[in-house]
């Protein structure tokens, strides 16, 4: 069972970066982890997949924190409304509501 919460992330954040002035620094981060993490599942690296995605889902929890709110309960809530939604599938892995 994880033991960190967003608020815990985001004391650590703080403690080690300072908090951000602007919260979409930490987006922008974000998204040179995404490219990372796309970088490599290209070049069949698991491992350090799971290493890049453990940073994006980090920064999210960071932000949730400074937010006020936990990750996890919004993603919970987000699934309540993606589980009621019809959905059309892409072919590919993804799709989109309808």
């Amino acid at each position: 069972m994880a033991t960190e919460t967003s608020q815990t992330i985001r004391a650590w954040g703080d403690a080690i970066f300072g908090a951000p002035q602007d919260l979409t620094a930490l987006v922008r981060r974000a998204r040179v982890e995404m490219d990372e993490l796309e970088q490599a599942i290209r070049e069949g690296d698991m491992a350090e997949a799971g290493r890049e995605a453990a940073d994006v889902v980090i920064l999210l929890h960071r932000l949730s924190g400074i937010l006020g709110m936990e990750l996890s309960e919004q993603v919970d809530a987000k699934m309540m409304v993606n589980r009621a939604r019809k959905w059309k599938s892409a072919g590919d892995g993804t799709g989109g509501h309808i």
